[in-house]
């Protein structure tokens, strides 16, 4: 595995990065929009060890590094007219979480801090081969569950994985904010016949929530003294 380098030349930004993007990520694409305005926080993250979903927040990208936790990665992001390809670097956030740093500004959105109650009504957003996957989430509450899971909806009883995806609630505004990222399934087996109406076996939605989505934050407290952002006419 290769180790983090500190050559900026890494990162530096290139018109052709998006040809390679066209080519070498044509499963990912999705159906383009022609107006520029027309933005997607989900990323996918290629590293040596394949690819893996993220998203982009107001505190930089975020995802669980299950492909890679060190090295140089190609980040693929969407704008409203395709997707862009950015070489960066991986750094570690803490908890299971990493981040990744690009010279452009990325569409974004807020974090949420919330936690939910059983019942509520989220939102799951992630990308395949399709393009963009949008599904209804429900939490869900087990006494011998501590952390966020959620009910598993029909089309991701046997769908595509979408590990990494962000999990979002809607603020009273009605804006999207980022609650946690999927980190798997939790499947739950009791012995012997139960008489509480609970089923023998239960499945769950698990996902890294707003207690471990805090280390962004903390990590990223001097994003405002960052180097200011890179503009180009492919992503403008």
């Amino acid at each position: 595995m290769s180790q983090p380098s500190t050559d900026r030349s890494l990162r530096r930004p290139a018109r052709r990065s998006r040809v390679f993007a066209l080519a070498g990520a044509a499963l990912l694409l999705c159906s383009c929009s022609t107006s520029k305005k027309v933005m997607d926080p989900t990323v996918m993250v290629r590293t040596e060890g394949g690819l893996e979903l993220g998203v982009s927040t107001d505190y930089g990208v975020v995802f669980l590094g299950r492909t890679a936790q060190a090295g140089d990665a190609d980040l693929t992001v969407w704008f409203g007219d395709g997707p862009s390809l950015e070489q960066t670097l991986i750094e570690p956030v803490g908890a299971g979480l990493y981040t990744l740093e690009t010279q452009i500004r990325l569409p974004t959105v807020p974090l949420a801090f919330d936690q939910p109650a059983p019942g509520d009504e989220l939102m799951l957003i992630g990308r395949d081969v399709n393009g963009t996957v949008k599904l209804p989430l429900v939490a869900a509450s087990d006494p011998r569950i501590q952390g966020l899971i959620f009910e598993v909806p029909p089309a991701l009883l046997e769908g595509s994985d979408q590990t990494g995806a962000g999990v979002y609630q809607r603020s009273v505004t009605g804006e999207l904010q980022l609650l946690g990222l999927l980190s798997g399934r939790v499947r739950l087996t009791t012995a012997g016949p139960r008489e509480d109406g609970v089923p023998a076996e239960v499945e769950y939605l698990s996902a890294v929530g707003p207690t471990t989505l805090w280390r962004l934050v903390t990590y990223r407290r001097d994003r405002h003294l960052a180097e200011p952002w890179v503009y180009r006419n492919d992503i403008l």
